[in-house]
């Protein structure tokens, strides 16, 4: 049983003007989810469904101050992270976390490039994400591609089937799990793997949508995991909720735009099949 009354989730993450991704599509999923969504900006951005235009960043000291207003006063019951460009707005997000939120359940999203291969994030502000936000992660979600810059290293599927190796890598940076998202594989299923620090795994596996409208995935599903740690699922129960809410909103997504589209953050709980 969910609870209703406790579900704020603070996300601090990029705009995307275009609304697929980015803080538009994390407070979509929140309050479709019935949580509450709260937001710190960290960088605007000028784009549409073809791709990234420009990059407006926020400055650090202003993103730490919208996190203290929100956190001094409503509070959070899980905090998503999302889009941080810049080496010092880690460091501020890093400072108010430690400050103001040790306790709180962190899922980290580590955004790096955007769908239309924009990069989102500098080569010194990945360094800090790695050696002070990650360690601070109760989950992180990566994609295959932002796995290998995390990890170092290539993860050669034909060796290490499974993700095990590079997942074990990703642990050994911090986070307390790891959910090692495979939409860049091939084959007929998407099969994403949650690994934990305590050496169990649950691998979670769904048809493969053939559909371009997949923009704003990732910034979703993590969004989604947060609202369901908020309202007081597992991790393992918030992920699988998560990944029905995803593969529903792609299916019936709108189709708009001429490239890669918009998911339907539109439609509720009530309308999704209950998870296995």
């Amino acid at each position: 049983m969910l609870n209703k009354s406790n579900g704020r989730v603070l996300i601090i993450a990029g705009s995307d003007s275009g609304g697929g991704a980015g803080i538009q599509a994390d407070i979509k999923t929140v309050t479709a989810l019935g949580g509450y969504a709260m937001t710190a900006i960290t960088a605007l951005t000028a784009q549409n469904t073809l791709g990234v235009d420009a990059i407006f960043d926020v400055d650090a000291d202003f993103v730490g101050r919208q996190m203290q207003c929100v956190l001094s006063d409503l509070g959070a019951d899980c905090i998503k992270i999302g889009m941080l460009n810049k080496p010092d707005v880690v460091d501020v997000v890093t400072d108010v976390l430690e400050k103001q939120a040790p306790t709180i359940p962190l899922v980290l999203d580590p955004v790096m490039i955007a769908k239309g291969g924009a990069s989102l994030l500098t080569a010194k502000a990945i360094d800090h994400l790695i050696q002070k936000l990650v360690p601070l992660a109760h989950v992180m979600t990566p994609n295959i591609p932002e796995a290998e810059i995390l990890a170092g290293m290539e993860w050669d599927e034909k060796a290490d089937e499974g993700g095990f190796k590079i997942a074990e890598q990703l642990l050994t940076l911090g986070p307390d799990a790891v959910l090692l998202k495979g939409g860049h594989l091939h084959g007929p299923e998407v099969k994403d793997r949650l690994f934990l620090k305590t050496g169990e795994m649950t691998e979670y596996s769904s048809p493969r949508f053939d559909t371009v409208n997949t923009h704003g995935t990732g910034c979703t599903l993590a969004s989604a995991i947060a609202c369901g740690i908020a309202q007081g699922l597992d991790l393992e129960a918030a992920v699988s909720r998560a990944r029905q809410y995803v593969i529903e909103a792609i299916r019936t997504a709108p189709g708009y735009g001429h490239g890669h589209g918009p998911l339907n953050h539109g439609h509720t709980v009530a309308e999704m099949k209950t998870p296995d």
